[in-house]
């Protein structure tokens, strides 16, 4: 009798912990640390659950080409949410491309910069990028990608003039970097270290 209770009473303490955890916020939490922590959800193995959202389709307007987040696991993301009407946006593009240069182009580290401006498309966002030499993943946020992303992570992330950025690192966690605008150096002591080997 007591194993049968000791057992009920495992699984109601561990439905307890998984509701709290799906209550929990995932918004950006500020921290000691310039990197702001995203609630992430733990597999039974322990490993990362990578969000559904990794999986939605992407169209690269420079390319034509289609991408998912899940395409670049085992790399490290930058993204960006943005719009081409925002100078806030223009100065942090400026920076992840300095980002780029100071760290040596790495192949393992990917930018993605997501447009969630309603009235823009692929033809004056694709123009904006060549136009000034920004020459990673650059796309329109699909609607359940920007929907994702406000729901998981904050509504701030469909505020370009936020300069909203996600790391997102080779195992599918993802951390919220504040809000603001990030220099190179400040982006650069956040990615360096996971890119090491």
């Amino acid at each position: 009798m007591n194993g049968t209770r000791s057992g009920v009473c495992l699984i109601a303490a561990l439905t307890a912990n998984l509701m709290l955890a799906g209550c929990a916020s995932t918004t950006p939490v500020a921290t000691s640390s310039p990197v702001a922590a995203v609630a992430t959800t733990m597999t039974p193995s322990g490993l990362v659950a990578r969000p559904a959202w990794f999986d939605l389709p992407m169209t690269d307007v420079r390319t034509g080409q289609p991408f998912t987040i899940n395409d670049f696991a085992g790399k490290v993301v930058l993204l960006e949410t943005m719009a081409v009407w925002c100078p806030t946006c223009r100065k942090q593009e400026d920076e992840v491309l300095r980002l780029h240069q100071l760290l040596g182009d790495p192949a393992d580290l990917v930018s993605i910069s997501l447009d969630t401006s309603m009235e823009e498309d692929a033809a004056v966002l694709k123009d904006y990028a060549t136009t000034l030499g920004y020459d990673w993943n650059i796309a329109l946020a699909p609607l359940l990608v920007a929907r994702a992303l406000g729901n998981l992570y904050s509504a701030e992330y469909l505020n370009p003039p936020a300069s909203p950025m996600l790391v997102i690192d080779r195992n599918g966690g993802v951390t919220g970097l504040p809000y603001g605008l990030k220099s190179a150096e400040s982006l650069q002591g956040v990615v360096a270290p996971l890119l090491g080997p």
